[in-house]
């Protein structure tokens, strides 16, 4: 197990951490200096020399790395990232529970769950850990960025498991609302079943034909407004993109998905047109203590970024 970071977290995330490969008999210390194996491992836009030079990289006992120190087999070296200027994502993130172990959340459109690639400062995490001082806070299950609602969190890495594993077992209900077009000849409620794949790199799933099926969603209409169909969707699986692939495949996909039927290009810092996609209730009974628990969205549709 590798040594606990010296650093403190920052902007809510923890530092990031590498090692020096272990001693190769045919290659021993392939790298003078430990400088020189940190600009081989990190990419070309780190500025690995301005970073020696501030003192930013550090061994386990806090001590500065420097550009001169002797490379040496399994060593540790801790850092922090820097972070480029995130458009602030409007929107508020309702607390709609916390306890000893779960911390509920109401999420607005357009704010990721976990930080990641451009979204790392404007995530649910980042900026709860900060918020609530939950150092170990993290999500139990996933919610895409566009997609608003109920997200739950353990509030420490020790309660994951237990939560985690209900949600693998899928004694978890989730319930969702999707505002989509009306189709006077689609016979409701429907079972969908079928096969979704989704490629590493691929912005969009799909469904593959003649597959066994790994996808199952309850569609029911539940009113209408403006025109639209409120549809209430209750997923039996958890597959990426799931519930929007689903009601595309029915002719009635989800208002502003800038995915289905057609990508769009969307700039990130566009939240005028949020999809219309809500995770507005969870059931389930508590796997630590056995007492039921049901959290409700206070959101409704059509949502607008602002709420």
């Amino acid at each position: 197990m590798p040594p606990r970071s010296p650093l403190p977290a920052r902007h809510g995330l923890a530092a990031a951490r590498l090692c020096t490969p272990p001693r190769d008999r045919e290659r021993p210390d392939p790298w003078p200096t430990m400088g020189a194996w940190l600009a081989h491992r990190l990419p070309q836009h780190v500025d690995v020399p301005g970073m020696l030079a501030q003192g930013r990289f550090v061994d386990e006992d806090g001590r500065a790395v420097l550009e001169e120190d002797p490379y040496a087999p399994q060593r540790f070296v801790w850092f922090h990232r820097d972070l480029r200027e995130e458009p602030e994502v409007p929107g508020r993130i309702h607390v709609v529970h916390r306890d000893e172990r779960l911390v509920v959340v109401d999420k607005p459109p357009f704010l990721a769950t976990i930080p990641r690639g451009e979204h790392v400062r404007q995530s649910v995490v980042v900026r709860l850990r900060a918020e609530l001082d939950l150092p170990e806070l993290s999500p139990l299950h996933r919610l895409d960025r566009i997609t608003s609602g109920l997200l739950m969190l353990a509030t420490e890495a020790r309660w994951r498991g237990p939560y985690q594993t209900a949600f693998e077992r899928r004694a978890v209900d989730k319930t969702y609302r999707a505002l989509a077009p009306l189709r006077a000849d689609l016979e409701l409620p429907m079972v969908v079943r079928n096969h979704i794949r989704k490629e590493r790199g691929s912005w969009c799933a799909e469904v593959v034909p003649d597959e066994p099926v790994n996808a199952e969603t309850l569609v029911e209409l539940e009113s209408e407004v403006d025109g639209l169909g409120v549809y209430r969707l209750t997923p039996r699986t958890g597959r990426t993109h799931q519930l929007r692939l689903h009601l595309h495949g029915l002719g009635i996909p989800i208002v502003d998905d800038p995915l289905y039927p057609a990508v769009r290009d969307v700039p990130v810092d566009d939240f005028r047109h949020p999809l219309q996609l809500l995770a507005a209730e969870v059931a389930f009974t508590d796997p630590v203590d056995g007492q039921p628990r049901r959290f409700r969205s206070g959101r409704s549709l059509p949502l607008v970024a602002q709420d």
